[in-house]
């Protein structure tokens, strides 16, 4: 009261400030068959991953907006949090991060002042490669119908394929006539002392794109350092909305700077389709090594996904890999040798608050 007081007296109005809890419960049976192994169990992302989050904003009056984010990724089949990385590299990942201690605002955790200037945002976030990812992706990056050529790209950047810890980001303002863009720069904190290792963990990335209904394309580069060979990527994608259905598309490329690196291609094309209360999407992507042989995974998706509410959806997906060229890759737990074939499906619900 004493602070309004002063506040009044000295001709100003409080800022209007709001803050909200929201979240996510998503939860799967998934069924996965390989020529070496099968596997079945739940999981907790089949259609978005779980999460509990906390979002606030200070309107400061002229248009300027600070703002924080926190949010908490969630295992719903096993009431875990799940870990984080605190200097984007596996040194920032162990025993004692894991996920068993509680929560962990792995998924997000920013704070922000926006304004006619932009926004300028620090903390943990996604990295411009990934958006571009899981924009242009039928399925989000979830479930066993994620794209293929996500799987071979997050085996590259590792830690930072998804997220950035300790980044500043920067973000262009909303009302450049559907012109949208980033910087984004994080560290990977280990100091002058640690020698060949200094600069690990540390990158950037830069995406610019143009959205116009119907149409959304983007571009996008980014890298992160490494003594054994920085990590190197980029990627373009686009959709089309044609109102019947959205068609989607994304070409990427990632390579590690070092002796004998090789480089990684993936690609894939996509849409999804509304229906009455549903959504029918579907995938063809694959991902191939520039290595002996050309090892290869090539993925065909298929789900629907009915809304029961604007809130509650229940969801199916199938999807099927096939190996070439000396490559494994498994769908849904499973195991697949060397040039074999995998299946997975997926049967959830999911719960948005």
């Amino acid at each position: 009261l004493l602070a309004r007081a002063d506040m009044a007296a000295a001709g100003a109005a409080p800022a209007q400030s709001s803050v909200t809890l929201f979240g996510i419960d998503d939860a799967a049976l998934t069924v996965g068959r390989g020529d070496a192994g099968d596997n079945i169990g739940l999981t907790t992302k089949g259609y978005n991953p779980s999460r509990l989050g906390f979002r606030g904003d200070e309107d400061h009056g002229g248009g300027l907006q600070a703002s924080f984010w926190l949010e908490a990724g969630i295992e719903t089949d096993t009431g875990l949090g799940q870990a984080t990385n605190t200097n984007n590299q596996a040194s920032g990942t162990g025993a004692a991060v894991a996920g068993r201690q509680g929560l962990t605002f792995n998924r997000r955790s920013t704070l922000s002042l926006a304004g006619g200037f932009g926004e300028v945002r620090i903390g943990r976030d996604y990295t411009p490669l990934f958006w571009n990812n899981t924009v242009f992706d039928p399925f989000g990056t979830n479930g066993v119908g994620t794209n293929q050529a996500y799987l071979g790209y997050s085996q590259v950047f590792g830690a930072t394929a998804v997220r950035a810890s300790n980044s500043i980001g920067y973000f262009l303002p909303r009302n450049l006539g559907g012109l949208y863009g980033q910087a984004q720069y994080y560290f990977g904190e280990n100091g002058s002392a640690a020698g060949a290792t200094e600069d690990d963990g540390t990158g950037y990335g830069l995406p610019l794109g143009y959205a116009a209904a119907p149409i959304d394309v983007a571009p996008s580069y980014g890298m992160t350092q490494a003594a054994t060979g920085d990590l190197t990527g980029w990627n373009v994608a686009g959709s089309w909305n044609f109102g019947l259905a959205k068609v989607m598309a994304q070409y990427m490329m990632t390579e590690v700077d070092a002796a004998g690196g090789a480089e990684q291609e993936g690609w894939l094309v996509g849409a999804s389709a509304p229906i009455g209360a549903g959504e029918i999407r579907a995938s063809y992507s694959q991902t191939e090594l520039d290595t002996a042989g050309n090892p290869r995974g090539r993925k065909m998706a298929l789900g629907y996904v009915h809304n029961l509410s604007k809130r509650t959806a229940v969801y199916t997906t199938v999807a099927r890999v096939r190996n070439d060229g000396g490559a494994n890759f498994s769908i849904g737990g499973a195991t697949s040798g060397v040039n074999g074939d995998s299946t997975g499906f997926d049967l959830g619900v999911r719960h948005s608050f």
